[in-house]
């Protein structure tokens, strides 16, 4: 396994365990319920619900910076404002929780993995 590979799979779960954690800390340590609004109903939000999200984001990002990396040259830039970009827009969703604890809890969750996916998965230039 190559040393980016190792370190973007750990970014992943990275993101991944952070959100539940978070998840657990606020639902179950604090017993905030999560719900969120789906057009007309409202819909509680699983610990399940979280992680697939937070493993979807994390590989949707991992796939789109390979892409990038493979016909660009300014691969980092223009994937970092892609996913800044993302980010801010997934916190318009966010807003959609059932209460402040929901909202505050889902704003958390957003900023966390995306903060993680955009400092982590690039990773630094390393010079050689």
């Amino acid at each position: 396994m190559t040393r980016i590979l190792v370190r973007r799979s750990a970014v992943t779960v990275g993101a991944v365990v952070l959100a539940v954690a978070e998840y657990a800390t606020v639902r179950w340590g604090a017993g905030i319920d999560l719900a969120a609004r789906t057009g007309a109903s409202t819909r509680a939000v699983s610990v399940t619900a979280v992680a697939v999200a937070a493993a979807l984001a994390a590989l949707a990002g991992w796939g789109l910076l390979a892409l990038l990396e493979r016909v660009t040259t300014r691969a980092r830039a223009l994937w970092t404002t892609i996913a800044v970009v993302v980010l801010l827009i997934s916190l318009v969703g966010a807003l959609g929780g059932v209460g402040a604890g929901a909202v505050a809890t889902f704003v958390l969750l957003h900023l966390t993995v995306g903060v993680v996916l955009i400092v982590g998965l690039p990773g630094r230039e390393v010079a050689r």
